[in-house]
């Protein structure tokens, strides 16, 4: 499939987040306690949550005009030889709900919603009045009814956290089907690497594919195609358009 001729315009709205991966290695058990000694080779530096859509979109030719909220951090010290995570330590910070921009021109609108406080369900419904584009969501809020009028994108665990359900959901299920309306979208198998950005991944190219075609089928396998690749990374990464159309 060919990149537009002309880029799609996306309005992002979104919880913000910094990732930092640490690299080393454990080789010894600290004396003064019985936890293992990280010993710190290296860190590499991500923009994560709403941050990470903004690239995946970007990834995919989009131009994006983003509001996002204060930047939480996320540290994983990650193992360099097996590129097992070790842990993360969470600097997560609480904005104030975002008012939507009245009047840009574009696409669709994109709220990546991780409960830090920039996306409010006033932020949701104010974005749903004043653009009639599509309005596509990825969120952890449990009433999902009074989202009618968006496509809502979830995970399985946020899932069985439900109070409510919409009409347009779409359930992500990691190496399972994703479901929506009581139809199952194969995952193809493969070595998972790492999951981390995967949902943000799904979210950025359903929105990029679904702007261009409204039609539900294509956009959640194209979204399948580029998180399948994602999942393939240690940390956040954002397909192009050529790797998801290769793979």
């Amino acid at each position: 499939m060919n990149q537009p001729q002309i880029p799609l315009k996306v309005l992002l709205i979104g919880d913000n987040c910094i990732d930092e991966y640490h690299y080393g290695s454990v080789n010894r058990i600290n004396p003064e306690a019985p936890v293992p000694i990280f010993a710190f080779d290296h860190k590499d530096e991500r923009p994560g949550m709403a941050a990470n859509v903004a690239e995946n979109l970007k990834a995919l030719g989009c131009q994006v005009h983003a509001q996002l909220g204060s930047p939480s951090t996320k540290i994983r010290l990650i193992d360099s030889r097996s590129r097992q995570h070790i842990t993360r330590i969470d600097y997560d910070v609480y904005s104030n709900a975002i008012n939507p921009e009245k009047g840009l021109d574009v696409d669709v609108v994109v709220i990546s919603d991780y409960n830090k406080g920039a996306v409010s369900e006033e932020t949701i419904l104010t974005a749903l009045y004043n653009y009639q584009v599509p309005v596509i969501i990825d969120t952890k809020k449990t009433d999902l009814r009074q989202f009618e009028g968006c496509i809502v994108k979830i995970n399985d665990i946020e899932y069985r956290n439900l109070k409510s359900k919409c009409a347009n959901l779409i359930v992500t299920h990691g190496k399972d089907p994703v479901t929506f309306r009581d139809v199952n979208y194969t995952v193809p198998k493969q070595e998972v690497v790492d999951v981390c950005g995967a949902g943000d991944t799904f979210l950025a190219a359903f929105a990029y594919q679904f702007a261009l075609t409204y039609n539900f089928d294509t956009a959640i396998n194209f979204a399948i195609r580029a998180s399948s690749i994602t999942v393939q990374h240690i940390g956040v990464y954002a397909p192009t358009l050529e790797e998801i159309n290769e793979n």
